[in-house]
């Protein structure tokens, strides 16, 4: 598929989108390698965050040849409108033109500071020893680390295994850490079943211990009923009252014209309809207040666990603050809605959950309120199959906006 222009082509790139997704980004990896004592072999995109006329950040598979032999790096770049960032400096900054682009390897992210320690058994285990998560000192080949998920400039989050225990790690920003902190202990105390907090280092290292049962999106496609509607209602419900007190994050529909300019920016051809469904979500919900209810925030199949029918568990508690239950409902709604390679049988399986689950939650939270809430999550997915540089990303995007429109079409 044709890569997309973004802002138009040469001259008009201010946001480093087409520099950095197109062939002249292999010009600033193949400088940065030379400057590391390597050679670059070969490489390809592998991840984009964009945000249209303000920044961009992409991740490169690369595969180089060091003195020391030949292996396999991961890469990064940002370009953003305004110049570097003052955590930029932690990179190295490349000129293309006009144009300061911050280059570097993983780990060194530089909004990830504990990253660089974090990736590596040596250090992981020397981590694990002085925090004492096992009662001892272990040694880095008891270490079994996993990526679970990198978002460049971001996060990150690892799982470690070590004396047949599993952590997960976040790595944060530090902006970001104590507030992160924060929730988790705010949800530990008032026994509501999220990850318990079983370590801290200065590099913004938070360690949780891992909970019990299996994630809800992988009992989805098991045999039985991998929990009840009314039991995903009933999790929320337990989110204590002090999370209102939080502050207030804004809703997925607040943010739909930013999305719908995301998604346009990749595929032009679809910019009408977006807008339409733009129009529609935002002048559906605006006289609804930004309510105040205790939610999580980002609540898919993904964070929760469920264990013989049951809820046990919600993860990825830094999003909670107060706002409205259909927030967090819709959100469930638009992911299930907007699964991607299933099988036939998976999908007939998804459409009977669907229908057993929706008319649950319409008779909590208005049933309009939930289809244009949940159009605008799936119009935000739609974002993940080019960033993630999918092999066909373009099928998939497409395949997310028809279930947004569908959502929409419910009710307009």
């Amino acid at each position: 598929m044709k890569r997309p222009a973004w802002l138009g082509g040469p001259g008009k790139d201010a946001d480093g989108a087409v520099l950095l997704t197109g062939p002249e980004a292999g010009k600033l990896l193949k400088a940065a390698v030379e400057h590391a004592d390597g050679i670059l072999l070969e490489w390809h995109l592998d991840h984009v965050d964009a945000n249209p006329g303000q920044s961009t950040t992409a991740t490169y598979q690369a595969r180089v040849q060091w003195p020391t032999g030949e292996r396999q790096e991961l890469f990064g770049m940002s370009a953003r409108v305004n110049g570097p960032a003052q955590t930029d400096a932690r990179a190295d900054i490349y000129v293309d033109g006009s144009r300061e682009v911050a280059v570097w390897r993983y780990p060194d992210d530089p909004d990830l500071p504990g990253l660089s320690r974090a990736a590596y058994p040596e250090q992981m285990a020397a981590i694990v020893s002085q925090l004492g998560l096992v009662g001892g000192r272990v040694s880095a080949d008891e270490i079994t680390i996993r990526m679970i998920g990198y978002r460049p400039r971001r996060r990150a989050v690892l799982s470690v295994e070590v004396a047949q225990r599993r952590f997960y790690v976040k790595v944060l920003r530090e902006g970001n850490f104590q507030a992160t902190l924060a929730r988790h202990d705010l949800l530990t105390s008032a026994g509501v079943p999220s990850p318990r907090v079983v370590g801290i280092t200065d590099d913004n290292l938070l360690f949780l211990a891992e909970l019990p049962g299996r994630p809800l999106s992988k009992a989805l496609f098991e045999p039985g009923n991998p929990c009840t509607a009314e039991g995903l209602i009933g999790l929320l419900d337990q989110l204590p009252a002090q999370v209102c007190d939080l502050p207030r994050r804004s809703s997925w529909s607040d943010s739909v014209d930013h999305y719908c300019r995301i998604v346009a920016a990749a595929m032009p051809d679809q910019q009408d309809r977006l807008d339409r469904m733009a129009d529609i979500i935002s002048q559906g919900l605006t006289s609804l207040p930004p309510g105040n209810e205790p939610t999580h925030g980002d609540f898919h199949e993904g964070q929760i666990h469920v264990w013989n029918g049951q809820v046990c568990g919600i993860l990825d508690v830094d999003t909670i603050g107060p706002g409205r239950r259909a927030d967090d409902l819709a959100c469930l709604v638009a992911h299930l809605s907007t699964v991607q390679r299933m099988t036939s049988c998976q999908a007939d399986r998804m459409r009977q959950i669907l229908a057993q689950w929706v008319p649950v939650f319409d008779s909590r939270v208005d049933p309009v309120e939930l289809r244009l809430r949940s159009a605008a999550v799936a119009i935000s997915l739609a974002t993940g199959p080019y960033r993630s540089q999918e092999a066909n990303w373009g099928a998939e995007t497409m395949s997310i906006i028809d279930a947004a429109e569908a959502l929409v079409n419910q009710v307009a």
